[in-house]
């Protein structure tokens, strides 16, 4: 009966898996805050052995002509270490270089595993392995990144997300009060997001007399004040009264350079002041 070559190398890889491994982790260097470190902890070099069985058995199972068991294998590679790369803060290029050094050590393994069969094995069959084994590493490389760069974009717009509400947050006082303490400097972006944002949370806590304080904000420009008036135009036109706080000299003369009208807002120097004057 004629051997099939392509299950006699699956199992030949498999057998070998625990070889394979050590052989690539020898590979390892000395490297800082790194799961591939030569020295990292050994819960690291334990996880980094459990996937790489799993990275033996999805390049092996490339060879088995039932591709439903590699496809399988591939989405969980894929799903597991790109979730645990990214947990680990481990960047792109380390991973990329551990997948290759890999990569090196199948291909050695194929090297003596075609010398110890003799001529059995045709030069077709040699040229069909290496083909399926770097195509495997390349579709493994390439779902990982595209893996990994979705679970990257989508933790930055949670920060980013964050930030942006931790940059205009609406702080309830009462049943119907809040303050809207604004920090550091306003650019562009920011007063764009806090004028989209802040009616719109006003709106969600059912707030209806809003307290803007200035005091935390170093310059407010052009730009600043009348973003600042569009905010108080909108309250007024959704029933929210707005109380001004923290104005400083600067930020009045830019108003009235302006034209901007705050003889409706009620004003005052310091939040406690506002507070006191208008209760809560």
């Amino acid at each position: 009966m004629t051997k099939n070559w392509n299950e006699e190398l699956y199992k030949a890889l498999m057998e070998n898996k625990m070889t394979l491994a050590d052989q690539w982790l020898k590979m390892r260097e000395k490297r800082a805050d790194s799961i591939y470190s030569a020295d990292a902890d050994q819960k690291y070099e334990m996880l980094l052995r459990e996937q790489n069985a799993l990275t033996t058995k999805t390049i092996a199972s490339s060879l088995l002509d039932d591709k439903k068991e590699y496809h399988e294998n591939h989405e969980q590679w894929t799903a597991m270490v790109a979730q645990s790369r990214a947990d680990l803060g481990t960047p792109i290029y380390e991973v990329l270089e551990a997948v290759h050094r890999f990569r090196i050590v199948i291909m050695d393994f194929l090297g003596s595993y075609v010398t110890e069969q003799g001529v059995v094995i045709t030069k077709q069959h040699i040229l069909n392995w290496n083909q399926s084994i770097h195509s495997a590493f390349d579709l493994l490389i390439q779902e990982f990144s595209k893996r990994y760069y979705l679970i990257t974009r989508d933790r930055m717009k949670a920060q980013h997300d964050l930030i942006t509400e931790l940059g205009a947050p609406i702080i309830p006082l009462g049943d119907t009060s809040a303050v809207l303490p604004l920090i550091g400097e306003i650019d562009t972006e920011r007063a764009k997001k806090i004028l989209e944002t802040v009616p719109a949370k006003c709106i969600e806590k059912e707030v209806d007399r809003l307290y803007i304080d200035l005091s935390g904000v170093p310059v407010v420009d052009t730009m600043v004040a009348q973003q600042i008036y569009s905010i108080i135009q909108v309250s007024s036109l959704l029933g929210i009264e707005t109380v001004l706080s923290g104005i400083k000299p600067e930020v009045a003369m830019t108003s009235v350079q302006l034209g901007i009208d705050l003889k409706g807002v009620r004003t005052f120097n310091t939040l406690q002041q506002a507070l006191q004057k208008v209760g809560r």
